[in-house]
Order: C-alpha cells, then sequence, then structure tokens
C-alpha cells in the first residue's frame, strides 16, 4: 500500500479533496503538524509520497517560524533524493526557496477564483489541459522562478502559478485540493485577511459551490497525471 505524507501548517487548510482521492486508489495517509509533530526525516524519507500544504505565514519568515528552517531543509533534501514531492500554496513556496528562489510579498493578495493560464512549458506535464480553468487562489506572497525549472502557469495577479522539478516535484501556487464541502472553514480562519481585502465570504462560499464539479474534475486530471508521471516513467 503507497503511503503519502502531508505536513500541514493550519487544520483547516489540510488534504481536502486530495484525502478522498488518495483512500480511494489505495494510499495509506498520515499528517503531521508542522510546528507541532516532530518533522523526522526517517519518517519523512519513508513516505511514498509528501504533501506540504498552505499556511498563512510568510515562507522565508524564520525568525518567527524557526521551524521553517528545518522544513526547508526537509524540502531540500527530498528533492535532492528525486522522491515525489507536491507542494500547494506556502508549499509550492517552500519548495522554491529550498531551490534558492525568492519568496516575496506580492502587491495586492489573490483571493478567489480565476482563470489559468497555462504555458507552452507545461506540455507533457500534468497541468497540460488546465489553461482556462478556474482554480482557487489564496496567497500574499508569490515565489520568483527557480533556476532551471520553467514556470508553467500565470494568473492575472500571479505570473508564478506552477512549476516541476523533473517528473517527481510538483510546485502548485493555486489550491485544487481544497473541498467546497468544507469550504467555510477557511472563510471563517481567515476571516481577518477576507476584511482587510475588502472581500464577502459569502459571494467566495458561493462562487466554490458552483464550481464543485469542475475543481474535483481538475483535482483528478492532474493528479492523476502526477502520479502516473513518476510511477510509469516514459
Amino acid at each position: 500500500m503507497p503511503t503519502a505524507l502531508a505536513l500541514r501548517h493550519v487544520a483547516f487548510e489540510d488534504l481536502g479533496l486530495l484525502a478522498p482521492w488518495l483512500t480511494a486508489r489505495g494510499w495509506q495517509i498520515q499528517t503531521l503538524d508542522v510546528g507541532i509533530d516532530p518533522l523526522d526525516p526517517a519518517t519523512i524519507d519513508a513516505a511514498d509520497l509528501l504533501i506540504v500544504l498552505g499556511g498563512p505565514i510568510g515562507a522565508e519568515d524564520d525568525a518567527r517560524y524557526p521551524f521553517l528552517a528545518d522544513e526547508r531543509a526537509l524540502i531540500r533534501r527530498r528533492l535532492e533524493q528525486r522522491r515525489p514531492l507536491l507542494g500547494i500554496c506556502l508549499g509550492a513556496q517552500l519548495m522554491a526557496s529550498a531551490l534558492g528562489a525568492r519568496v516575496r510579498p506580492m502587491p495586492h493578495p489573490e483571493i478567489g477564483l480565476f482563470m489559468l493560464n497555462v504555458h507552452d512549458a507545461a506540455a507533457g506535464t500534468p497541468l497540460y489541459g488546465m489553461d482556462g480553468c478556474n482554480v482557487l487562489h489564496w496567497h500574499g506572497d508569490a515565489f520568483d522562478p527557480p533556476t532551471g525549472a520553467d514556470i508553467l502557469a500565470s494568473s492575472l495577479g500571479c505570473r508564478t502559478q506552477a512549476f516541476m522539478v523533473g517528473r517527481h516535484a510538483l510546485a502548485l501556487q493555486f489550491h485544487l485540493e481544497a473541498d467546497p464541502a468544507r469550504f467555510m472553514a477557511w472563510l471563517i480562519g481567515h476571516a481577518g485577511e477576507l476584511s482587510r481585502a475588502g472581500l464577502d465570504p459569502r459571494a467566495l462560499h458561493a462562487e466554490m459551490q458552483a464550481h464543485a464539479k469542475t475543481l474535483a474534475r481538475d483535482l483528478d486530471h492532474v493528479m492523476s497525471a502526477f502520479v502516473a508521471g513518476w510511477e510509469h516513467p516514459s
């Protein structure tokens, strides 16, 4: 039975739609809460897939969150081992930082469902076929392109939305995993950020419900291609 290990930074930004997707395909799932649970390198090395989830902290804010240095080192170790790795939002930023790229604040946060613009470099990657899809964005920071990694997608608000390292490591700035059925937890947890941005949680909730079927379809498209890429490389 393959194993997936999720590193979670805040309880409500969990695996979401990824959990039933993995379970239905016979995966065993373990979740560690970063900053609370010990991040044992042996435990992380043993996982067939490492998933680094999102969270409302800066990827390089080591001074206030010292555990980030250890987490980044584990991600760097995983990349050097060329083992399967999926980074989402903060997880993608940590991957970029581990590769030496800068992560910096954006002029304005990108929050909501917006269209993804997939680049020519995405041909043959899990992002192929996702051009024009509406996906959930929720971030105030963005990463620079890591050296040697093509940026696979952009949005109107952020030019760096995804990159890959080989076939085994995928970084997504956007959230394919967010479960529309449990999205109210995000809206409650990020109430302060929504208020500062002048966004109505009722409108965001309604938009997520309207896109529920396509969001699940897009997750399946990307994850099926991603897993196939390192399970059965051509």
